[in-house]
């Protein structure tokens, strides 16, 4: 421990003096002695840590979402190399140089903020040593040892001896109920901080190395914070539950914000916007804008819940446009089907109404002249053909050929049956 104090000394001056600012202002409030004073300051210290990490954490989304514009490419690979793995992770490496990304960005704040938990390790493992560090004088560590989070000393941690823990006033049931209490909400916290990353803001359509990389680290980290908890003061606690628990919050912001293409939680947003732009018949915000201009940039490349989205805006009489905005259409109907082509079809012309079947099969009546000839009488035949000529025959000879078509009987002379081959 020695080794790592020396090599992150250059940080533990500042961060022993944010923490002394931070207590003398809530010692004013609380009592400098209590453990409301010394707790605050270090959650406020990992807020304040957080704040300025905010463009690393910006530059994480931007990787990931570069990472996001890779992944057709990288199912090619896949398909093209499934039964070479070497030669499938050798053609992903060269993706990812070739496009200048980088699949280990996500790690790029847990990278930054580790000097910070090192130097605050280091501070607060001087105080249960009874060492002065940084800023904090002899006053400032008399004060902070009589610091007591829920029963347990600011220093004390789960491995300590009943000993060195009745030194600090407290007893040992009371330091390793409250420790063992915040390891598992520590713990329970990465884990469900690292399951809502992999079930609803990940492309499920692409299985690639670094998404089974972040699934194993799901199950890894908890365990490791777990194991290593036992030995980190409460403070040094308080300071990573206080991390996991902003970590959380500030995912489940962008996941319902800003969410990876492809995943559940697009769908879910893209269903939400749906519901505001029918009810209202424009896009309000300036960030669902960027979404519509996007989807509408992507064209034949959109995947399936923009191309439903799209379509329910069609069937809705609107139309996205180009610069994100959407406006009514009512002369033309633009579906797209899955593979992204576009089909324009102008509005239905309504068909006229159909006549019953009695009045469709009712026969003309005759004309006046009598000259003129039924329908169902041919016009190449003779008129003497007909039996006797009269009149009443040849309707009551129409009329049974026609209840014979109707009956399924072919019209005109029958073929006769071949005899029967003996």
């Amino acid at each position: 421990m020695d080794t790592i104090a020396s090599l992150f000394s250059f940080i533990t001056t500042p961060v022993s003096w944010v923490i002394v600012q931070f207590h003398s202002l809530y010692g004013a409030i609380f009592g400098p002695d209590t453990g409301w004073a010394w707790g605050l300051s270090i959650v406020s210290l990992v807020i304040l840590i957080r704040i300025c990490l905010i463009p690393l954490f910006v530059k994480q989304i931007k990787a990931t979402r570069a990472m996001q514009t890779l992944q057709p490419e990288m199912k090619k690979i896949q398909e093209r190399y499934k039964n070479d793995r070497q030669r499938q992770s050798e053609e992903m490496m060269k993706l990812y140089k070739e496009t200048g990304t980088n699949p280990l960005s996500s790690c790029l704040p847990i990278l930054a903020q580790s000097p910070f938990f090192f130097a605050l390790y280091h501070v607060l493992n001087s105080i249960a040593s009874n060492d002065t560090i940084g800023v904090i004088n002899d006053r400032l560590l008399e004060s902070a040892q009589k610091a007591h989070i829920f029963g347990a000393p600011l220093a004390a941690k789960f491995t300590d001896s009943s000993d060195k823990v009745e030194a600090l006033g407290s007893s040992i049931m009371d330091v390793r109920v409250v420790t063992a209490i915040m390891i598992v909400l520590m713990s329970l916290s990465q884990f469900y901080t690292q399951r809502q990353l992999m079930t609803k803001n990940v492309d499920t359509t692409v299985k690639t190395p670094f998404m089974q990389q972040q699934k194993m680290l799901m199950y890894v980290f908890p365990v490791i914070f777990a194991v290593f908890g036992i030995n980190f003061p409460v403070g040094v606690l308080v300071y990573w539950l206080t991390t996991n628990v902003w970590t959380m919050g500030q995912q489940m912001y962008v996941i319902h914000n800003n969410p990876t293409p492809g995943s559940k939680a697009q769908s879910a947003y893209l269903e939400r916007l749906y519901k505001h732009v029918t009810h209202r018949g424009k896009v309000s915000r300036r960030r669902d804008k960027a979404i519509v201009k996007a989807i509408v940039a992507k064209g034949r490349d959109r995947n399936e819940y923009e191309r439903k989205f799209i379509n329910g805006l069609t069937k809705a009489g609107l139309a996205a446009q180009a610069d994100g905005t959407v406006v009514k259409s009512e002369t033309t109907v633009v579906t797209e089907s899955e593979d992204g082509t576009a089909t324009t079809t102008a509005a239905r012309r309504q068909q006229p109404k159909r006549q019953p079947k009695s009045k469709r099969q009712a026969v003309p009546p005759k004309p006046a002249g009598g000259d003129e000839k039924t329908s169902l009488t041919k016009s190449d035949e003779p008129e003497d053909s007909t039996s006797t000529g009269s009149t009443g025959k040849s309707a009551s000879k129409s009329g049974g050929a026609r209840s014979r078509a109707q009956s399924g009987q072919r019209k005109g002379p029958q073929r006769p049956k071949s005899p029967s081959k003996k």
